[in-house]
């Protein structure tokens, strides 16, 4: 097949679920928000007649003490809860299997969610593996293969960034492939995301600003691509605007309330965004490298964004520069090409001084045509990106990203 009639064969294949998915249900989750929230909780999972949850989380935030308040506020609630606390950086099979053994194994009726985005996607395989007993998470990769109604999650980011709280995406790592798989299906979305900035106050900075950068991605990509709506188009925008205004002061502050506050509403925004509008090749070429590598996801984005904008070229130009003009960019008399230049510029800028690296030294000559092909294998056809990318170009990028 040619490139053009590649080209015509992912763009088909990209409006068609645009207008697939126009029928599916895409109500957010409930928020409950503000300093103290996540003791709000467990009142809500009571009214709801729920007495026994799976509580998925690491074991950093527990050594952290960062769930103490809740537990305290499910014991008052009469509320029995089991603790899964082995959740890795990139979860694994291994992590779903032990999680959901724990849930049936002591009766539990919902889940909680406590972390960043990998207990968030170990909660939602998880919940998938329960609903599709007899259906393996390779199976589960792509998209609308789970369908049928997992347990009820509730998300409890104590990151901004990954946005996982308001998506039905999950990613989970095979160790023995070193690949990831990616799964999306409108069940896999939370119910309720609680937004509470005490719990992201004592992120280390290498951390708040990795994870920043992720949500930025996220709001980028979804408003680059072409399967937006109003509404996502919209919400990029607020996370973006919102993103610039704060991602900076949570990083040289950490103990900013109002910054951590305004970070974790964007990353929601940022996750509405994308969960319908869909991510680009930076999040295939960023989940390739977390699946060979172990490298984070939200340093994976940072680094990635700039190099992948660059490709996009003229595809991209007015749709960034309208980024560049809500970022609040010094835009005037300039033309999209200057404004959308100045967009990627800045995003250098702001890594930079945030101390992240423009480059991975992970990176093998010999792993990168593997990676290049799972990386396309995710994004074509599937991700609605500005310009369709092939094998050759996949490469060149990844080649650039070597230290």
């Amino acid at each position: 097949m040619n490139r053009k009639m590649y080209e015509a064969y992912c763009r088909t294949y990209q409006n068609v679920m645009k207008m697939a998915t126009g029928v599916l249900d895409w109500t957010e989750p409930q928020l409950i928000k503000g300093a103290g929230a996540v003791t709000k909780l467990p009142k809500v999972i009571k009214e709801l007649g729920y007495n026994n949850v799976l509580v998925v989380t690491d074991k950093g935030l527990m050594g952290l003490h960062l769930l103490d308040s809740m537990f305290e506020e499910l014991k008052n609630n009469d509320i029995a809860y089991v603790v899964y606390d082995g959740v890795q950086p990139n979860p694994t099979i291994d992590n779903i299997e032990d999680a959901r053994n724990l849930y049936l194994g002591n009766g539990c009726q919902a889940i909680i969610a406590f972390g960043g985005g990998s207990p968030m996607d170990c909660a939602k395989a998880c919940g998938a593996r329960i609903a599709r007993p007899n259906t393996e998470i390779p199976k589960m990769r792509g998209v609308l293969k789970v369908i049928k109604k997992i347990p009820t999650l509730f998300a409890v980011p104590t990151t901004a960034g990954t946005g996982s709280e308001a998506t039905l995406a999950a990613v989970v790592s095979n160790p023995k492939t070193h690949e990831k798989n990616a799964i999306n299906d409108p069940v896999l979305r939370p119910k309720y995301a609680v937004l509470d900035p005490s719990l992201t106050l004592g992120l280390p900075p290498h951390i708040t600003s990795t994870t920043g950068m992720d949500a930025l991605t996220h709001a980028v990509e979804a408003y680059i691509g072409n399967s937006n709506t109003a509404d996502t188009e919209e919400k990029a925008r607020m996370a973006t605007k919102m993103i610039f205004a704060n991602l900076e002061t949570a990083y040289k502050d950490g103990k900013n309330v109002e910054a951590r506050e305004n970070m974790l509403l964007a990353s929601y925004y940022a996750g509405v965004a994308f969960t319908r509008a869909y991510v680009g090749y930076v999040h295939a070429i960023a989940h390739n490298l977390g699946g060979m590598y172990g490298i984070p996801h939200g340093l994976a984005n940072a680094v990635i964004l700039p190099y992948v904008l660059d490709y996009y070229g003229e595809s991209a130009y007015k749709r960034l520069a309208e980024l560049a003009e809500v970022a609040g960019l010094d835009c005037a008399g300039k033309s999209d090409e200057e404004k959308a230049k100045m967009f990627i510029a800045e995003i250098r800028r702001m890594n930079k001084d945030m101390n992240i690296p423009e480059k991975f030294d992970q990176i093998k000559e010999s792993d990168i045509s593997l990676i290049a092909d799972r990386a396309l294998k995710e994004g074509n056809p599937l991700y609605p990106v500005p310009k369709i990318m092939d094998k050759e170009e996949c490469v060149a990028i990844i080649r650039q990203l070597m230290a």
